[in-house]
């Protein structure tokens, strides 16, 4: 004799409260990145993957963002913008030139020591 069970649906509403800050990436604002650090719990790294010429800077800041403490145990999303130009960079290119792999490591062990 087959039994058939009916599957139930559960829905469950949560509640969140979402903050974004668009804190923009100019030289001069830089410096008032750090008054949004406070309960952060993703960031979100948006490379322009057309612009070459400013990945070095674009690796030291992220770089320096993730060491500051306040960021520690938030999630990171690097999104590779403006991927429909002629010429941008691929995802892999990105990758390499911010060596995501290396940070990864390096984060990981941080941690493994604390």
């Amino acid at each position: 004799m087959k039994i058939k069970r009916k599957e139930k649906e559960m829905r469950i509403l949560m509640v969140y409260t979402l903050n974004i800050w668009d804190v923009g990436g100019q030289r001069t604002i830089r410096s008032y990145w750090r008054n949004y650090f406070e309960q952060t719990d993703g960031l979100v790294w948006v490379v322009d993957s057309s612009d070459l010429r400013r990945l070095d800077d674009c690796k030291m800041e992220l770089d320096n963002l993730l060491k500051e403490e306040r960021l520690s145990g938030a999630s990171l999303l690097i999104l590779a913008n403006k991927q429909d130009i002629k010429g941008a960079l691929t995802q892999a290119e990105i990758a390499k030139i911010l060596k995501v792999r290396q940070t990864i490591q390096s984060l990981q062990a941080g941690k493994a020591k604390a």
